[in-house]
């Protein structure tokens, strides 16, 4: 999965490598304490799956070129800013509706009863807390100097690059 995390004048794309996954959750936690501060596993923005033949995945909002979450939103709380890559969230414009977390096809975006918001990735603002405390490292970021496109799988030379 490659999401990708807006820096200036260049997009950094973040992938996760899921045969590196140990459904450990600490992405999880790490996610919803850098946002709210407490360790409550309903509020994280990262989820993690895990099944008995494929292992653990953790799975995010992937910043899709075309988000279906941002076409449904009748009043623009999901949008992207001019230029920018990340799909983002204002909350003062979201009225409940719900209809991103129906038209999400990854279920990326959640609607939180507790906090009466919906949940999505935002990159922690190009610092993801997610990398920063994974004990496994199945992360690996890149950077391209093209102007921002469509996420793409890096060659594997690219792959290589900090």
């Amino acid at each position: 999965m490659i999401v990708r995390i807006e820096e200036r004048t260049m997009t950094k794309l973040l992938m996760i490598h899921p045969d590196k996954c140990t459904g450990c959750r600490n992405c999880s936690l790490a996610c919803v304490f850098g946002h709210e501060g407490q360790f409550r596993p309903a509020g994280t923005r990262v989820h993690v799956y895990t099944w008995e033949r494929e292992g653990s995945r953790a799975m995010m909002c992937q910043q899709c070129e075309d988000a279906s979450c941002m076409k449904v939103c009748p009043t623009g709380a999901l949008h992207r800013a001019k230029g920018g890559e990340v799909v983002a969230y204002e909350r003062d414009k979201c009225i409940g509706c719900r209809m991103c977390t129906m038209a999400c096809p990854f279920g990326n975006a959640v609607y939180d009863a507790a906090s009466g918001s919906v949940l999505k990735c935002d990159t922690c603002g190009g610092s993801p807390e997610c990398v920063r405390f994974c004990p496994m490292a199945p992360w690996s970021s890149w950077r391209t100097t093209s102007p921002p496109g469509p996420a793409r799988s890096p060659s594997p030379a690219s792959s290589k690059r900090p």
